[in-house]
């Protein structure tokens, strides 16, 4: 009796390893679909930064080859002191060796991000800090970002505004519908009617 009520408690136990197991997963699937945009590309230049590289501009071209950006990319590197723009007035990013921006090319998309080499000594969580308690949403007259991420790896740190999603919103009506609506024919023998003056 012992022996068979041992053997039920470690069946049972094994069970609920397996059970606990494929929560864990359901958990991290959901908390990925539950990642931002913003928040999407920060775990992807974590995991870039992670694996090994360390240049700025090849990490900006690899965020831009992501299947969640659905506009014509463009990445530019920045010299120190040149105006970056996306931050209050009166306030300009220092201490920092290479800087590049990437984001689209069309201006009315709410989207901007930067890499940045910190130079030597500078405290990477006080940058971090001040770019991202300086950022401005509205930075663009005609659009403005939903979010701001930030975060370093080193001294390498990443920097993006961007709406939570660029997915967009799908028609309400059905266009095939719409197009077999007739259309209002206008006939040809007659001429067109013009406007006395």
């Amino acid at each position: 009796m012992k022996k068979l009520l041992a053997l039920m408690l470690a069946i049972g136990l094994v069970f609920s390893f397996a059970a606990c197991a494929k929560d864990k997963n359901a958990n991290e699937t959901e908390n990925e679909e539950a990642l931002t945009l913003g928040g999407k590309l920060k775990k992807q230049f974590v995991e870039i930064v992670k694996g090994g590289e360390t240049d700025p501009e090849t990490i900006a071209n690899t965020l831009m080859e992501n299947e969640l950006i659905q506009f014509a990319p463009m990445v530019q590197s920045i010299d120190p002191g040149v105006y970056i723009q996306g931050f209050n007035e009166g306030f300009e990013p220092e201490g920092y060796d290479e800087c590049v921006m990437f984001g689209p090319m069309i201006g009315s998309i709410p989207f901007i991000g930067y890499i940045f080499a910190l130079s030597d000594g500078v405290d990477a969580e006080e940058f971090v800090k001040g770019i991202s308690e300086n950022s401005d949403l509205r930075w663009n007259i005609c659009t403005s970002a939903d979010e701001v991420n930030a975060s370093n790896e080193g001294n390498l740190v990443f920097f993006l505004m961007s709406p939570l999603s660029l997915e967009q919103d799908a028609p309400e009506e059905n266009m095939d519908e719409a197009a077999d609506e007739p259309i209002d024919e206008i006939p040809m023998d007659e001429p067109a009617a013009m406007p006395e003056e």
